[in-house]
């Protein structure tokens, strides 16, 4: 071999990239690989990092050092990158070949080109993990995407910790980044072992970062939240935060099984879908166990709006409602006594909330809030806690009896109780210019009302 530069972990930012890359191999896991740099006789190896490998094992030719590589890559296939040493950006890219003679002519043609070579195991980017960039206690990821796919929108964006524990929970992998607290790191995570350290986590570029003045923007829907159910993400922040959240197991449609929150006391169970955006209402919640396969295939049988559905300790309710932050800044709290399924769809009135159960719900509210800012939330009252069952980001446009603000030349009424169905029917129906008057007792933190609100539909309380 040749242009091994001398051992140690400083990383320089003159060293070409598959230098680096080395680099990083000795204190991190990395995607197996073996680069080649040009020669007067064709491809010279330079580096190698396979699992059960010595660290840069001499292979005796290109195509030896190829097969060793495709028979370690789990995903059968492997990718290519290339680059000069006076330009260290990438040239071509190769995405998974399937076969040795394709990357071994593809090797030597760049390398007769006077360039580099990178060849690694691909690693699949849309197995259920994440990849993204850790910097200064700030993490970005998401899924189905290289790291850099932080740089479009999307991104989940957390505090260092808060995303350590997130991975811990959804996937059981004990994931430490404390060593680069200090750096800027891309980074993959996945399900099953990968890598040339065979671990979960795999390291793609690491470099020294200056502080800057910007933290985490907890903040959802985003691509993760889609994969495993907003109403799922929206509890695991809440849990994060340290406000009461029952016992939840997620059974989800990408990654396995996974539960968090705190023990009720309670045997028995509620079932809640967890669509991949909030659909106000529209899917099953019910108490006691229901086959969750035949569930998901009943109600979303393509695929294309249920993420997962939640088992969930049940709750003794004394209370239970919702709670929002007008657009006034006035904060409603409102519910019925007992599990409130009636309140929140509009078919029970909201009742007056003793004194107690409104403090209770309001220092919830204040714990929320100093996280994450204005917050929507559903909440049950046990007698002596509130327990957060779903949690939503963001103030509500509603403000006094004007649940959607705004003027129309025309106004029907709607009996809230026809129902959810029936509104969401009015709406896909409902003519240019024309608001609604909500007749009945509703509560500005039902359904009923997000349904209006997510229609973005001038509508007002009679």
């Amino acid at each position: 071999m040749t242009g091994l530069p001398a051992s140690g972990n400083d990383l320089i930012p003159s060293f070409r990239k598959d230098q680096k890359l080395d680099r990083l191999a000795e204190r991190f896991n990395v995607a197996q690989f073996v680069s080649f740099g040009p020669g007067d006789h064709g491809p010279v190896q330079q580096y190698a990092r396979l699992s059960g490998a010595t660290p840069n094992h001499p292979f005796s030719s290109v195509p030896a050092a190829v097969e060793a590589l495709f028979a370690q890559s789990a995903e059968g296939t492997v990718n290519i990158r290339s680059f000069s040493e006076a330009d260290s950006q990438s040239r071509e890219f190769l995405y998974a070949l399937e076969t040795v003679d394709d990357a071994v002519s593809a090797i030597r043609r760049i390398s007769s080109e006077g360039a580099y070579t990178i060849a690694n195991e691909t690693i699949d980017v849309s197995d259920g993990g994440v990849s993204g960039v850790a910097m200064d206690g700030l993490v970005e990821f998401r899924p189905d995407s290289t790291p850099r796919g932080v740089e479009g929108p999307g991104f989940a964006s957390l505090p260092l910790d808060w995303a350590l524990s997130v991975f811990n929970t959804v996937y059981g992998i004990e994931v430490s980044l404390d060593q680069v607290r200090d750096a800027r790191v891309e980074f993959s995570l996945h399900p099953l072992k990968r890598g040339w350290r065979q671990s979960h986590l795999i390291f793609w570029e690491y470099g020294e970062v200056d502080h800057f003045d910007r933290s985490a923007e907890v903040t959802w829907p985003n691509d993760f939240s889609r994969m495993i159910g907003d109403k799922a993400y929206g509890l695991m922040i809440a849990n994060l935060i340290g406000v009461p959240v029952p016992r939840t197991t997620v059974i989800g449609r990408r990654v396995a099984p996974f539960s968090f929150g705190t023990d009720t006391g309670s045997a028995e169970r509620w079932m809640r879908t967890s669509p991949i955006v909030q659909v106000p209402g529209k899917f099953t919640t019910a108490k006691g166990w229901l086959d969750p396969f035949k569930l998901v295939h009943n109600e979303d049988p393509d695929g294309t709006a249920l993420a997962s559905v939640l088992s969930q300790q049940s709750i003794p309710a004394v209370f239970s409602g919702a709670a929002i932050e007008g657009a006034d800044g006035e904060f409603i709290i409102e519910g019925a006594a007992g599990s409130g399924e009636g309140f929140m769809l509009g078919t029970t009135a909201p009742q007056v909330m003793p004194e107690d159960v409104i403090a209770a719900v309001s220092q919830v509210r204040s714990k929320l809030s100093e996280q994450l800012g204005s917050v929507r939330f559903e909440w049950v009252f046990d007698g002596a806690d509130v327990w957060v069952v779903q949690l939503h980001t963001g103030a509500s446009q509603s403000a006094g009896r004007a649940i959607v603000p705004g003027e129309a030349a025309h106004w029907v009424v709607f009996n809230v109780s026809q129902g959810l169905e029936a509104l969401r029917e009015l709406l896909r129906s409902l003519p240019p210019d024309t608001g609604i008057q909500l007749d009945g007792a509703v509560g500005r933190s039902s359904h009923i009302a997000d349904v209006v609100r997510k229609a973005n539909v001038p509508t007002r309380m009679l």
